[in-house]
């Protein structure tokens, strides 16, 4: 069974690397599913967010990297999906998620979302990232290396 496991992942960090780990020892296969947004200008284009993924990940065959705009339940019928990986950082997270994994049962009555709880060590959010990232301090152990070097490249883009 393949599950899919959606956000924004602007970058990825490595509290979504875990939740992705779980997820793929639970289930064998996983799409990262990279959501757009219109409204939003992201720090990474689409393309640059899915190679630091596959990146992350060493390229392995078990996960797939896709892009959707839209309702997550339309993405997931047209993909034959019906299990959505979800993560947990704290209790305010729990609320939003839980009011979304209603909405999307639904929307389409056989999709289920499963939950992982994230660990302590990885209790960070991408924007947090970012924005330790463009004020200079050291986000080496919250993403993986290769995010590491393209935010640090990305910030001395908007620097120079």
């Amino acid at each position: 069974m393949t599950a899919i496991y959606p956000g924004s992942f602007d970058p990825i960090t490595n509290g979504h690397i875990d939740i992705a780990r779980r997820a793929l020892s639970l289930f064998g296969g996983l799409t990262v599913l990279i959501a757009k947004n219109p409204r939003k200008a992201g720090l990474f284009t689409i393309e640059e967010r899915t190679e630091l993924i596959l990146g992350a990940f060493d390229h392995d065959p078990r996960v797939k990297v896709d892009a959707f705009e839209g309702l997550l339940v339309d993405y997931a019928r047209t993909a034959g999906a019906n299990l959505v990986i979800r993560g947990l950082r704290a209790v305010a997270d729990f609320e939003y998620e839980f009011q979304m994994a209603n909405m999307n049962r639904h929307l389409y009555p056989s999709m289920e979302t499963a939950f992982l709880m994230t660990g302590a060590d990885f209790y960070v959010s991408s924007s947090l990232v970012r924005e330790v990232s463009a004020l200079g301090g050291n986000i080496d152990d919250l993403v993986p290396p290769g995010v590491a070097v393209a935010l640090r490249e990305k910030v001395a883009k908007r620097t120079a």
